[in-house]
C-alpha cells in the first residue's frame, strides 16, 4: 500500500513539476530570416537553373518562373534541387496552377489566378516543361501558389513561394 502511495506522489510531483519534453510553440515566430512556411529553408532548395524558385512536387522537384512581359508562367520538372539542375522528363499531360492573392511593390492588388499548364515539349508521353498564361502574370509581384496534376498517373501537388 505504501508503495502506490508514493507512486502516486512521485506522479504528481512530476505532472506538476512539468517536463523539458514540451512541443514547441508554433505561435511563436520562427528564428530571424527564416518563414513559417518557408519549404526552402526546410528541405534546402536553392535558386533553379532559370532564377525561378524551386519546390518539391509530388516526388519530383520542379521550378516556377514567371516572365511578366508575355505574361507566362512555367513550370519546369528537373533531377535537382539547385541551380545546375538539368530537365526531367516526366509522364504528365496538364497541371493546374493557382496563386494566392499578392500586391505589387507599389501596392497594386493582384487578384488569385487559376492557370491551366500545357507542356511545350512532349515526346512519347513525357514532357520537362509546362507553360500556361494569364493577364495577372503581367504584375511584377512575388507569386505564391500551389500547382497539382497527374505525374505518371498518379495525382501529385506542391507549393511554392517566390
Amino acid at each position: 500500500m505504501n508503495v502506490t502511495k508514493y507512486l502516486c506522489l512521485a506522479l504528481l510531483l512530476g505532472a506538476v513539476a512539468g517536463c523539458d519534453d514540451k512541443k514547441p510553440d508554433s505561435s511563436k515566430e520562427p528564428p530571424k530570416g527564416t518563414k513559417k512556411d518557408d519549404k526552402k529553408s526546410e528541405h534546402g532548395h536553392g535558386a533553379g537553373p532559370n532564377g525561378g524558385v524551386i519546390f518539391d512536387f509530388g516526388k519530383d522537384h520542379a521550378e516556377f518562373t514567371v516572365n511578366h512581359d508575355k505574361k507566362e508562367c512555367y513550370i519546369l520538372f528537373i533531377d535537382g534541387d539547385n541551380e545546375k539542375a538539368k530537365p526531367l522528363a516526366v509522364a504528365a499531360t496538364e497541371l493546374t496552377v493557382t496563386t494566392k492573392p499578392s500586391k505589387t511593390k507599389d501596392g497594386k492588388d493582384v487578384p488569385a489566378m487559376t492557370i491551366k499548364m500545357k507542356p511545350t515539349d512532349a515526346k512519347d508521353g513525357k514532357a520537362t516543361k509546362f507553360v500556361g498564361t494569364d493577364p495577372g502574370l503581367g504584375n511584377v509581384a512575388d507569386f505564391e501558389g500551389n500547382v497539382v496534376g497527374e505525374v505518371g498517373g498518379k495525382p501529385a501537388e506542391g507549393e511554392f513561394k517566390e
